[in-house]
């Protein structure tokens, strides 16, 4: 294999859901744009989220949805690539959708469509005189910057150069699909901080006296899960090993070790009001067939046992029912990258600008999608943020 290098405009990292939009679109504006990838095949994430439907967006997406150092970050990006013109694109490829809930919208049929969508746009290059050259199977990818400017990169699949270097690898979640820290080590190596990444969109753990909730694995519920400032209202699922479920995922990007996270079993409900009438029976069996009303049968036993109130007085059953909006869970950890559905953390924001999400020391140096300290929330969020960032560096290089 020669050392001489091939020449492109530009040279995208990863061939998921941000660095396909990104080759697209700057393949659209005439580049010349040769994209890696280290699987063998692409989009390799998005043919399994969504239960193989792909969640590719959500209605009400906006900045207040996402995680970061920054929270203000990601309004640039997000305001020039909006829902609408995900929708847009998909409905010119004829791709049937619908909504699922809370804004959710989902593929009718298979993700492999978003995937065939994103690489029929690298394909309308052509037309524009650029063009997207796909390696697949790019092993041992290295970076350094090249004498005379631009940038030098060598894998197996051959030495290439560009100006422009867009890095797109992801970030640490579902290493079975070929998750790595590479775009980590490649901030680093161009001097740009890096937020400790940690698993985000994941199952709790339990342990200690609080293993005994999961004898109720398979029960779910709607709840509000509480981590810090953060709520959110969705079904909660007792597993085997912990917490799941929508609520949980959604609170755990925002909880940390040694904290606390708490569950209002009955939102907006005063389930024990009528313990406290005059005359009424006040026992555990009435507990149980008031908690029963409300919550599934095998949660409400096991809730009547373990948060049965101290004494019967008045003020014991409002300490109970204050319990129950208000139920404190202390994890002993997460199920980890292998089962988190995204990266938080990642490439420090102060170090790149918002408009392009090019490095501020290193002209030509883009990081885009979930390499960023940029996590969404479940439903859509992050494949929104992959479709935006993408583009505002697409449109950059």
């Amino acid at each position: 294999m020669t050392n001489l290098p091939r020449q492109f405009d530009v040279i995208v990292l990863g061939a998921g859901a941000a660095g396909l939009m990104c080759a697209a679109t700057a393949g659209q504006r005439g580049r010349r744009v040769a994209l890696l990838e280290h699987n063998g095949q692409v989009g390799r994430k998005i043919l399994v989220s969504g239960g193989g439907r792909c969640n590719f967006t959500n209605l009400h997406c906006g900045p207040g949805n996402f995680l970061s150092e920054n929270k203000h970050f990601a309004k640039s990006a997000l305001a020039l690539y909006q829902p609408r013109h995900f929708i847009e694109l998909v409905e010119r490829y004829g791709i049937p959708w619908h909504e699922k809930t809370l804004g959710q919208l989902f593929c009718d049929g298979s993700a492999r469509a978003i995937v065939e969508m994103l690489l029929a746009e690298c394909e309308q290059a052509s037309q524009a005189q650029g063009s997207v050259e796909i390696a697949l199977n790019s092993h041992g990818i290295q970076v350094e910057s090249a004498a005379g400017g631009g940038f030098r990169v060598t894998a197996s699949s051959g030495v290439y150069h560009s100006q422009a270097l867009v890095v797109a690898t992801g970030g640490l979640s579902i290493p079975k699909l070929g998750a790595t820290g590479l775009g980590y080590e490649l901030a680093r190596q161009f001097g740009l901080g890096v937020i400790e990444p940690r698993p985000a969109l994941v199952p709790l753990l339990l342990g200690g006296s609080e293993s005994v909730w999961t004898a109720l694995a398979g029960v779910a519920a709607e709840v509000v899960a509480s981590a810090g400032n953060a709520h959110f209202r969705e079904k909660m699922l007792v597993t085997h090993r912990g917490l799941s479920g929508p609520a949980i995922l959604q609170a755990s990007s925002y909880w940390r070790p040694g904290k606390e996270l708490r569950v209002d079993f009955a939102p907006e409900l005063d389930v024990l009001r009528t313990l406290m009438e005059p005359g009424a029976r006040r026992d555990v069996a009435e507990l149980r067939q008031l908690l029963r009303g409300v919550l599934p049968q095998r949660l409400a036993n096991h809730l009547a046992g373990v948060g049965c109130p101290n004494g019967w007085s008045n003020p014991a059953i409002e300490a109970c029912e204050r319990n129950l909006h208000g139920w404190a869970f202390h994890p002993v950890g997460t199920e980890g990258f292998e089962k988190a559905e995204v990266t938080a953390g990642g490439v420090d924001t102060a170090a790149l600008q918002a408009r392009t999400l090019e490095a501020r020391n290193t002209p030509g140096l883009f990081f885009i999608g979930e390499t960023v300290d940029v996590t969404g929330w479940l439903g859509g969020f992050n494949f929104q943020w992959a479709w935006s960032s993408a583009v505002a560096a697409g449109r950059a290089v």
